[in-house]
C-alpha cells in the first residue's frame, strides 16, 4: 500500500505554475493588440455588463479576464466598475508616448490567441492546447483515452496536494466520505491514508470509473476506497455518505450548474453532514491572487467554468441550505471551504 501521508522536502508552487499560467498572456496580448482594449476602458470606467455589452464578450469568460486584469494591477476596481491603473494608462493605451501593443502583434497568429477572442465571444471552451475540436467538457470525459489521460494530469498534482487536504480536514465525527467527480480517486485515497476510522467512495461517470478503479487498486487502497459508476448530472448521489467532497470539480462549470450540485449534495446528506469544496479561490473582491486569475483563464478555455471567489462560494452553499461556512488554506494556492447541513 503507498504511503500516501508522505510529503516531498521542496516546493513545487513555480512548477505548476509553468502549466496553469501559460494561456494568460495570450488572452493580455489579445485584448491589448486585437480589441484595443484598455485604450477603450482609458475613456470611461464600466462595469461587467458594460464591457459584455460594447465588445459582444459573454459574461463567463469576461468575468476570467477581468479579474486577470485586475490580478496584474492594470485594472483597478471602484464600486463595480473597472478603471485603468497607472501603468496601464502609459504603457497600454494607443496614443501614448509609452503605448507598448505593437509588441505583443506577433502573438496575433497563435491558435490559442484566436482561440481566446472566441471564447470571449461564444463562451465555447476551445479545448485544451487550442484544439480546434470544442466538444463540451462532460463529452469529452467519455473518450477513454481522454479520460485516462487527464485523470493522470490531475492525479499527478494530487499526490502533492491530497496529503495536506487530507490533514486539514476534521473528519472524527463523521464516517464515509464521498469524493464527487474524484478523477483518479487519489484525494479518497489520501483521505482515508490519514482518517483509518473512515470509508471512502469516489463517484464517478463511466468509462472514468474503470480508470479509478485500476488507479486505487495500483496504490493498494481497494479495500478502503469504493468507487459508485453514476452521472452526477443525472443520478442521485448515495444517501450512506455523511462527507461530501467536490475537489477540483465545480471549477469546470457554470454558476446554475455549481448551484445545482451543491443543492444535490444537500438533498441526499443526513443532519449534521458536512460539504466540503476544494479548489483555488479568487479572494472576495475577486481582484486576485494573480496565480489564481491566470489559472482561471486557463480553465475559462478549456472547461465551461473557471475558479470562484470564497464569497461566490459561500454564497451558493448558503443558497443551498447549509450553514457555518468555513474558509481554510490548504497548499499549491489551494483551500477550502466546508460547510454543514443543519
Amino acid at each position: 500500500m503507498d504511503d500516501l501521508t508522505r510529503r516531498p522536502k521542496t516546493d513545487p508552487t513555480e512548477i505548476f505554475h509553468q502549466r496553469d499560467g501559460i494561456y494568460a498572456p495570450e488572452l493580455f496580448a489579445a485584448a491589448l493588440a486585437e480589441l484595443d482594449f484598455f485604450s477603450w476602458l482609458s475613456k470611461t470606467p464600466a462595469d461587467l455588463a458594460t464591457i459584455c455589452s460594447a465588445f459582444g464578450f459573454a459574461e463567463r469568460p469576461a468575468d476570467a479576464m477581468m479579474t486577470l486584469f485586475c490580478a496584474l494591477g492594470y485594472v483597478q476596481k471602484r464600486g463595480g466598475a473597472f478603471q485603468l491603473s497607472e501603468t496601464a494608462g502609459e504603457f497600454l493605451v494607443d496614443g501614448s508616448p509609452w503605448f507598448v501593443g505593437p509588441y505583443f502583434t506577433h502573438f496575433e497568429g497563435r491558435p490559442i490567441y484566436q482561440g481566446m477572442l472566441e471564447t470571449l465571444r461564444t463562451d465555447k471552451p476551445g479545448g485544451w492546447a487550442g484544439s480546434p475540436a470544442r466538444k463540451p467538457w462532460a463529452e469529452a470525459m467519455e473518450d477513454g483515452k481522454f479520460a485516462e489521460e487527464f485523470t493522470g494530469t490531475m492525479d499527478s498534482r494530487g499526490m502533492y496536494v491530497g496529503p495536506v487536504l487530507a490533514s486539514t480536514l476534521d473528519l472524527q465525527a463523521h464516517r464515509h466520505l464521498l469524493d464527487i467527480a474524484g478523477g483518479s480517486g487519489i484525494y479518497a485515497c489520501c483521505i482515508a491514508a490519514a482518517h483509518p476510522h473512515l470509508k471512502a467512495s469516489v463517484f464517478e461517470r463511466p468509462p472514468v470509473d474503470r480508470v479509478t478503479r485500476k488507479c486505487i487498486a495500483r496504490r493498494g487502497y481497494s479495500e478502503r476506497v469504493g468507487v459508485v459508476a453514476g452521472d452526477m448530472f443525472r443520478d442521485e448521489f448515495p444517501r450512506d455518505c455523511d462527507v461530501h467532497l467536490w475537489s477540483n470539480a465545480l471549477h469546470d462549470w457554470d454558476v446554475p450548474t455549481v448551484r445545482r450540485l451543491l443543492a444535490k449534495s444537500f438533498a441526499v446528506l443526513p443532519a449534521g453532514g458536512m460539504v466540503a469544496v476544494h479548489d483555488k479561490h479568487l479572494n472576495r473582491e475577486k481582484t486576485g491572487p494573480l496565480r489564481i486569475a491566470a489559472h482561471s483563464v486557463f480553465l475559462m478555455a478549456g472547461t465551461e467554468g473557471r475558479f470562484y471567489s470564497i464569497a461566490e462560494i459561500e454564497d451558493y452553499l448558503t443558497a443551498a441550505g447549509f450553514i457555518d461556512a468555513q474558509y481554510r488554506e490548504v497548499i499549491l494556492d489551494y483551500s477550502i471551504i466546508t460547510a454543514r447541513k443543519p
